[in-house]
């Protein structure tokens, strides 16, 4: 008999931590390899670990709705013939993202009671969740006590006490040094230690709580992580799609027939982006710290949202595809997505985003950019307005506005303008005669 360990695995680019959603297993079950053992959240998605043994769950070491840094062991089974399984399910989980997992770190089993952080073994670790939390909120983690495994301080702890409003910082040095003692972080700006806590809010009779949970937790981190981050500019153009809008409701009836799906505008507007991505790659990149990373291929993050979450599938290879296969794409992904059927793999590689925000009847909106990418495009409604045609004629046009969100650590306005004035002009020399969807 030996003991194996699952780890939380790396299941998106980019990603350093995921939440255990919910445990699929207890202790005591039999499992063989490639069973789901825990649906994880990361990344707006939710995806299940799979066991890479066949064996007996001896421990859940991870507690429902933590965050845990990837590498970090979560569960542990007990299997016959010593350990020489491959960890192949976990591998498989991390092909399509190149980016180096975090260090591991095995968790020691839970003892009778809870102690505190100053009482754990010296170079003990914190998940980043807490990390970042305690860093916020100035919180001095020696003076928290750990309810998780071996006395580990949780999301939860920190989320108690910040609510409390009663933040533990860290103790005033002796009198003879006049400058307070170090803080538990010390890296982390002396503004950011004053950020208020959760706002106390009254419950009255009638009103609603809904946990925070899940895709919404999910999210709710990323838009603030890309908000804190990312210095976002903003633009907006106008663009004439009178012709476009004729020869899409002159083919939507045949095209629907003998394709079996419908062909949305939407389809047009992401072929003309990825069109243009092509031209101007430095729209295409994304912020690395020391360096930008311009990227070669063009994968169109498209958000699809549901009645109570948000999802960001990726049209992969958007340049290569025509505005049929697009279409298509599109269709078959926003399916997914209501069915809950999305895949992680179907939600990683995005290097834009652009968002159909036109479909709510939305006319000018500023997206928060989809971390790490650089930018974000909203395509709002198409609206008939008076425009003042070029021989100084009014007429009736379809006009639709396109606003980009841009990170200007990476772009600058000139190039954003350019790129926008590319997508304007495929845009509006869509026609028949010059345009094929096949």
């Amino acid at each position: 008999m030996a003991i194996e360990q699952i780890k939380m695995p790396q299941l998106g680019e980019s990603v350093t931590e995921g939440t255990i959603s919910k445990w699929l297993v207890s202790v005591g079950d039999k499992v063989n390899k490639y069973d789901p053992l825990a649906e994880v959240m990361t990344d707006k998605v939710n995806a299940e670990v799979p066991s890479s043994f066949t064996g007996v769950i001896k421990e859940l070491i991870a507690e429902e709705g933590e965050t845990y840094e990837v590498g970090q062991v979560i569960l542990t089974i007990e299997t016959e013939g010593g350990g020489e399984a491959a960890n192949d399910a976990q591998a498989e989980t991390k092909a399509e993202d190149k980016t180096p997992a975090a260090p591991s770190a095995s968790a020691p089993s839970a003892p009778a009671a809870p102690v505190k952080a100053a009482d754990a073994p010296k170079g003990v670790r914190y998940s980043p969740a807490v990390l970042r939390l305690s860093q916020e909120h100035g919180i001095d983690l020696n003076q928290v006590t750990g309810t998780g495994g071996g006395g580990r301080i949780t999301r939860k702890d920190l989320m108690k006490i910040i609510e409390s409003g009663d933040i533990p910082t860290a103790a005033a040095a002796p009198e003879k040094t006049e400058a307070p003692a170090p803080s538990a972080a010390p890296s982390q700006p002396a503004a950011s230690k004053q950020a208020a806590p959760a706002p106390n809010v009254p419950v009255m009779p009638g009103d609603v709580e809904i946990p925070v949970t899940g895709v919404r937790k999910a999210i709710a981190a990323n838009m603030l992580r890309s908000k804190h981050e990312a210095p976002h500019a903003w633009t907006m153009m106008e663009v004439d799609v009178t012709n476009l809008v004729e020869y899409r409701n002159s083919i939507k009836g045949e095209f629907k027939q003998k394709e079996g799906f419908n062909i949305t505008f939407f389809a047009f507007f992401v072929k003309a982006v990825a069109q243009a991505l092509k031209e101007f790659p430095q729209i295409n990149s994304m912020w690395a710290g020391d360096k930008i990373i311009q990227k070669k291929d063009i994968n169109i993050s498209i958000a699809v949202a549901t009645d109570d979450a948000l999802f960001v599938p990726v049209i992969k290879a958007a340049d290569e595809k025509t505005i049929k296969g697009i279409g298509r794409e599109i269709n078959d992904l926003a399916l997914k997505v209501r069915s809950g059927k999305l895949t992680s793999a179907e939600m990683q590689g995005g290097t834009f985003t652009v968002n159909n925000t036109g479909s709510f009847g939305s006319v000018q909106s500023m997206g928060i950019i989809n971390y790490p990418q650089a930018a974000i495009l909203q395509v709002e409604s198409i609206v008939k307005r008076p425009v003042v045609m070029n021989n100084g004629m009014i007429a009736v046009r379809d006009m639709v506005n396109l606003c980009m969100s841009l990170d200007h650590r990476v772009l600058d306005g000139l190039v954003c303008g350019r790129f926008l004035q590319r997508v304007k002009e495929i845009l509006e020399n869509t026609s028949k005669e010059n345009t094929s969807i096949y």
